[in-house]
């Protein structure tokens, strides 16, 4: 990850690139000049990429930069004209300043990733580690009931885990984790694409709808023709937004997904593949795991999530663990009443308190974000004995 920071004079300008390096994912703080009128000193700590938004009369901008590297040799100066391609003298006053990089305005969030790439493997010193909070949820085919786990893990990481989790509904062809909620939301991920120029943490904000457990949402696509606007290269870009500002981030695809999805799945830092305990469901979730595999997705991101397991299925389970040669990650039990009173009257199973479906989910938010076993009120020994089975 990077610190970043934005000299600019132009309000509107800022603000696109702004939205740039949070759509970047490389991002982990940002800071912001206004030239020729601020100034900055040694206390300062300089980031370790500056992008200098050369205004009409570049001369001032290529001063601070060069200001920048006199504080701090290593920074990376981007400067963004507005020129494309840029003069000769652009590039020779460039070059003086100590500037590495020219793109032109408005700055695309895929050349800043190249460029911010280039400069992490080139050794600075950085960080390298990703964002690592977004948790892809996938159902092996339809029906299994992958939205209903994204809901309820969301409320749970928010209430039990506290931590600022975010779903994103991007499940096709409609979007359904607001029935669940009961929320009648304003926007969407249409309105989160068709904006995607000046989408940053701000303008994101501003589309999610709020459940009272504190669970944001940005709602799916409320028409089966919005899909055919909505490109699924760019939901990365709103992904690593959605990083920015929350703790966590659930993405809720459906079973829905081909090749243009591999932006989203390979910048997961896990991918929950959820199932059932039915013949369709377990043949679907071997052919899952083959196409993941052929999209170049790594394995050890994979986790198989089996939904409303039975008793009687621990046979059919061990057996695939075998044939798949991986081990189940969760498994949430069948209770089919409070589940189906949940979904209809659009209230999360964390309002049935003491039941065992309700421990389940707590200990599976307990066991992603690190926090060890939950207390169980009344635990039962169904809930002692296969809340998460031992790895085979």
């Amino acid at each position: 990850m990077l610190t970043a920071g934005i000299a600019s004079s132009d309000s509107s300008t800022a603000a696109q690139l702004l939205a740039s390096l949070q759509q970047t994912g490389l991002v982990t703080s940002l800071k912001q000049w206004t030239v020729p009128t601020d100034r900055i000193d040694a206390s300062e700590n300089i980031p370790d990429v500056v992008l200098l938004d050369l205004g009409r009369d570049p001369e001032p901008f290529f001063a601070f930069g060069a200001h920048l590297r006199r504080l701090r040799p290593t920074v990376r100066l981007v400067a963004c004209s507005a020129l494309n391609p840029p003069n000769q003298q652009m590039l020779l006053d460039a070059m003086r300043s100590g500037v590495q990089d020219i793109i032109s305005k408005p700055a695309d969030p895929v050349a800043l990733r190249e460029i911010f790439a280039r400069f992490i493997q080139e050794g600075q010193s950085v960080e390298r580690k990703s964002v690592e909070k977004l948790i892809v949820l996938m159902g092996s085919k339809g029906g299994v009931g992958t939205t209903t786990v994204a809901v309820n893990l969301g409320v749970q990481l928010s209430t039990f885990a506290r931590k600022q989790v975010v779903l994103l509904d991007l499940a096709r062809p409609l979007g359904n984790a607001h029935l669940m909620l009961d929320l009648n939301p304003r926007f969407g991920i249409r309105d989160a694409i068709e904006n995607i120029d000046r989408l940053d943490s701000h303008f994101f904000d501003g589309l999610l709808t709020a459940h009272k457990t504190k669970l944001q949402i940005l709602a799916g696509a409320l028409h089966p023709e919005q899909w055919q606007t909505i490109p699924a290269r760019l939901l990365s870009r709103v992904a690593n937004v959605a990083q920015a500002s929350f703790d966590m981030v659930l993405a809720d695809i459906g079973s829905q997904f081909g090749s243009d999805w591999t932006s989203v799945l390979e910048s997961a830092r896990m991918i929950l593949l959820v199932t059932e305990t039915n013949v369709p469901a377990l043949w679907n979730l071997e052919r899952r795991l083959s196409a993941l595999e052929g999209l170049g997705i790594n394995s050890e991101k994979v986790r198989i999530v089996v939904n409303r397991w039975h008793k009687g299925d621990q046979e059919t389970l061990n057996s695939l663990q075998k044939t798949i040669k991986r081990p189940i990650f969760a498994f949430l039990p069948n209770d089919f009443s409070k589940a189906s009173t949940s979904v209809n009257l659009g209230t999360p199973l964390i309002e049935n308190h003491n039941n065992v479906l309700t421990n389940h989910y707590r200990q599976f938010a307990s066991l992603l974000t690190g926090l060890g076993p939950a207390p169980a009120e009344k635990r039962s020994t169904l809930s002692s004995l296969f809340l998460f089975p031992a790895k085979r």
